[in-house]
């Protein structure tokens, strides 16, 4: 018996939509109660919010299109001021309300042109009659606009006049949306993650024909036993079933383990999934990388990914800063003349020199150094003059944002500012090249 019910839909595609969103039925016909019949006048304004990869956008855009409403979806995060976001919903627009699917231009400068061009565009007989729907996903980005675009977007229907509902996907509660002057308050609806057995049976739908749905579902209870705990993310997780599941095909492949020999294939996928732990969410490799280094039996470690080439996006002094703070966090502030003045006269050797010369610095850590230390040994180490000025000092702040510097004690001190360095001997070496 199908959960989806509704007498203003034709059976056929409630049962098409049931397939088609597993594990969020009750949020359809949630929606749907709201949405009522066609010609109905829906709730103004809708706010969806949930995690990301909880199907907000997806179960949207199938709905819509599966029922054959009219609609105008929009990511505010590609159409990011005002003036692109209201120009695109009029141009979506007319390609709704014609049978061309060539729009022309609109110029829009003001949401006052905006209510007078969409009440222009959804004078046609076909949106008339029925409700329309503008979805802005990403909805987040609208707080960085102008003041009026969110309260207006939830009068929509009020200051046009039309049978619209604006519908707000987000990541975020309501509460952080909420103006200070107050506004329109819309129904809100919030969608859960998706839990162990939800993504279970969604991954599960995906195995390839060639081999039986048990199988496929055997090796997706094994990939969400390693990577539940620290991905739920669904296209994530999506992405690293696919990227496996050749190296669990590879016993049954061989002839040495049939199907249902579950042992033998997770002896064998279990190094594999090990390795694509340390890359999960990270994408420093691509796909064809990866299944090559599985192939050749390799470490991830061996493909240079993103992290390993951080040093390239730094500035020009930032690179020749970062030396001077490793060399002022492992070099002694005794050593400094020795290293960085060119007559700096006779060397005695202490018995101290003796004495401690087999400890090592990089085993003892960083050690504070002040400010004007590491501007010493910038000027000492950079062929040409540098000046000091507010750009080598802003480079140090970004490089504490970027926590390869850390800075120690309080900023208020009288004798200024000590910073750590934190990165690696390998990180620093890779930048001196």
């Amino acid at each position: 018996m199908p959960n989806l019910e509704h007498p203003a839909y034709p059976a056929a595609d409630l049962l098409r939509l049931e397939s088609l969103v597993p594990c969020r039925e009750s949020q359809v016909s949630m929606l749907l109660s709201i949405f009522g019949e066609r010609q109905q006048f829906s709730f103004p304004s809708i706010f969806i919010y949930g995690h990301t990869s909880s199907g907000k956008t997806y179960v949207m855009q199938t709905l819509l299109t599966t029922l054959q409403l009219p609609h105008v979806f929009v990511n505010c995060m590609e159409y990011f001021t005002s003036r692109l976001l209201l120009e695109e919903i009029l141009i979506q627009l007319q390609t709704c309300s014609s049978d061309t699917e060539q729009a022309s231009p609109v110029h829009c400068d003001s949401f006052n042109d905006f209510v007078r061009l969409f009440k222009q565009a959804v004078a046609s007989r076909e949106l008339q009659d029925q409700t329309l729907y503008v979805v802005l996903d990403r909805a987040e980005q609208l707080r960085e606009m102008e003041a009026n675009i969110l309260p207006a977007f939830l009068r929509l229907q009020e200051l046009t006049d039309r049978n619209v509902t604006v519908v707000l996907l987000s990541e975020i509660v309501w509460e952080l949306f909420r103006p200070n002057v107050g506004c329109f308050e819309p129904f809100t609806m919030y969608f859960p993650d998706y839990s162990i057995g939800h993504l279970q049976k969604i991954l599960s739908q995906n195995h390839p024909p060639e081999y039986s749905a048990d199988f496929y579902a055997a090796y997706i209870n094994i990939l969400l036993g390693v990577f539940y705990m620290v991905c739920r993310d669904l296209k994530e997780l999506r992405h690293l079933a696919a990227l496996n599941f050749s190296k669990y095909c590879e016993p049954v492949v061989r002839g040495e383990a049939n199907e249902r020999d579950t042992r033998k294939l997770w002896k064998n996928i279990e190094p594999h999934l090990k390795k694509a732990m340390q890359t999960v969410y990270l994408r420093e490799i691509s796909s064809s990388q990866w299944e090559r280094l599985q192939h050749d039996g390799g470490e991830p470690g061996q493909l240079k990914g993103l992290s390993a080439h951080t040093h390239v996006e730094l500035p020009y002094y930032s690179k020749f800063l970062l030396i001077a703070a490793y060399l002022a966090s492992y070099n002694p502030v005794r050593t400094d003349k020795r290293f960085f003045l060119k007559h700096h006269g006779k060397i005695r050797k202490t018995n101290f020199l003796k004495k401690h010369e087999k400890t090592s610095n990089h085993l003892l850590g960083p050690k504070p150094f002040p400010l004007d230390r590491l501007l010493a040994i910038l000027y000492s180490i950079v062929d040409n003059r540098v000046a000091p000025t507010a750009n080598i000092f802003s480079q140090i702040t970004s490089l504490v944002t970027l926590q390869l510097l850390s800075m120690v004690g309080q900023n208020d001190q009288l004798d200024g500012p000590r910073y750590k360095c934190t990165v690696s001997l390998d990180f620093i070496r890779a930048i001196a090249r």
